[in-house]
């Protein structure tokens, strides 16, 4: 699905949050240097700066943050653990490839699990939740009307986390509310390293909808419904981003 690139990318405008005299603190405390790298780089990867196979070069990174390798290369060890970069000895790192049927196999198993918390939330969650929920949905609803497809992008991938931490919420199991960030940030990872423009953009009012099925069977107290709807719609984001990926390639070709 991803399309590799051996381009390697330095000096983004704004790219890393150390300026000077932050940077200088920092460097007293190893550990906070390192998350914050480790952060950077994450959001970076979630967000599609990087493409699929794409060259991380740890000394451009580390000229750029005007800081010492180590740092970086502790960042991009734990980013390989996330299974967002590859390390490969003697060459280096890179952002990692998968094959479709790898995505696909996620989505199944992402599907089921986040369906399991969709059932759950169905049985255990509270008024006060439920009404946030709405919140949520309904600024979910505003952005439809919005015209610019890289804010449709951005702002449904915001929201749309925020929809679905919603729910983990209700189902008070911080283990699985756990568990789903992890999988969430690799899912964000798969969507937004497709070399598609605007991922999900298009695709924004069958989201909403699949959304709003889940918000009423959790209304309803139907856990099963909850279950079934909230798979289904995690499943079938491999055909949303297939869908869009030939879209863009006809739009290429004409």
């Amino acid at each position: 699905m991803p399309v590799p690139s051996t381009e390697v990318r330095s000096g983004y405008a704004g790219a890393v949050d150390l300026p000077e005299a932050a940077g200088s603190a920092l460097r007293k405390s190893g550990s906070r240097l390192n998350n914050a790298v480790y952060d950077q780089l994450k959001d970076r990867l979630m967000e599609g700066t990087y493409a699929a196979g794409e060259r991380l070069s740890a000394e451009a990174l580390r000229v750029e943050f005007g800081i010492s390798k180590q740092p970086v290369m502790e960042a991009l060890r734990r980013l390989a653990g996330d299974g967002m970069v590859e390390i490969v000895p003697q060459v280096g790192s890179r952002v990692m490839t998968y094959h479709l049927r790898e995505v696909a196999d996620f989505y199944v198993m992402f599907g089921g699990f986040e369906g399991t918390i969709a059932g759950m939330a169905a049985q255990r969650r509270t008024n006060a939740q439920l009404e946030e929920l709405d919140s949520i949905s309904d600024r979910v609803d505003a952005l439809r009307a919005d015209a610019d497809p890289g804010k449709r992008s951005r702002g449904y991938r915001v929201l749309n986390r925020e929809f679905h931490h919603a729910i983990h919420a209700m189902a008070h199991s911080q283990i699985a509310a756990e568990t789903s960030r992890r999988l969430w940030d690799l899912s964000d990872f798969l969507i937004n390293t497709t070399g598609i423009p605007q991922p999900l953009s298009s695709a924004l009012d069958g989201r909403h909808a699949d959304h709003e099925q889940i918000r009423e069977a959790i209304h309803a107290q139907d856990p099963e419904c909850a279950r079934r709807e909230m798979e289904r719609h995690i499943v079938t984001t491999v055909d949303v981003i297939h869908n869009e990926a030939r879209a863009a390639e006809n739009v290429d070709a004409s």
